[in-house]
């Protein structure tokens, strides 16, 4: 059974263009753009011979369930890594994963995603259930690191978790409770870097399982950052050590 669904967005769309173009059975484009980014588009599409069929704004932000951009792509999902074995197995470096403890909103997974895609992260895992899902809400957010980074829901985030730990990796939760700061965990070994939901935080099971907790300092009026903020900083501590070290 065909498992295509529509993507919409410049972003989205031009990403998948570039990166997996044998994916994508047909592009709807709003005939009445001129822009730049729709001219890529037709560009692109010609470059990677795929299909653009000029339509109506409206049915191509039908297409998408709403507001489009005026660019909608019917594609198939593209094949990245799909369990941690295929993540893992042929890294040149230690392992970097973000993990996700039930994001419900899929504009915060897809920058959530970004942030991943922008700091190297090598995987994104989240639960199946209570969480936001990979939708097309999410892709769009993304603005293409759907297409880079392997998206990995998981059944059981505890388990997952020690599973984690069995191979090495150090798991480390972000918290505003931590007692560290974020800049004094070891991330020049493996590690997995756990993060909270919008509001709530970690659950506690998940707390549990995690090696320690930090902190992000905050020196302003707000108590908390939106999660994919979090993970951007977090990653970054992660990159900027790793780079320290390769001095």
């Amino acid at each position: 059974m065909s498992q295509r669904t529509f993507i919409y967005g410049f972003h989205a769309v031009l990403s998948r263009l570039r990166h997996h173009p044998q994916s994508i059975q047909v592009i709807y484009l709003d005939e009445s753009r001129r822009d730049k980014r729709a001219r890529d588009v037709l560009r692109v599409a010609e470059e990677k011979n795929v299909r653009v069929i000029l339509s109506e704004a409206a049915r191509v932000d039908d297409m998408a369930g709403g507001k489009s951009q005026g660019v909608a792509a019917l594609a198939e999902p593209v094949k990245l890594a799909r369990d941690l074995d295929e993540v893992l197995e042929d890294l040149q470096e230690p392992a970097l994963l973000l993990v996700l403890d039930g994001v419900t909103d899929p504009h915060n997974l897809g920058a959530c995603l970004r942030s991943a895609d922008a700091f190297g992260a090598h995987a994104v895992l989240a639960p199946k259930d209570r969480a936001a899902g990979l939708n097309a809400t999410a892709v769009k957010a993304s603005s293409g690191a759907a297409d880079t980074v392997p998206y990995l829901a998981v059944t059981n985030l505890a388990r997952s978790l020690r599973e984690l730990k069995d191979r090495g990796l150090l798991v480390v939760g972000s918290d505003q409770e931590g007692s560290l700061p974020v800049s004094a965990a070891d991330f020049s070994v493996p590690a997995a870097i756990v993060l909270g939901a919008e509001g709530t935080g970690l659950r506690r099971l998940t707390r549990e399982h995690c090696d320690l907790l930090v902190r992000i300092p905050m020196y302003g009026q707000v108590e908390s950052l939106n999660v994919s903020v979090s993970a951007g900083v977090c990653l970054y501590e992660a990159r900027r050590q790793r780079a320290k070290a390769e001095v």
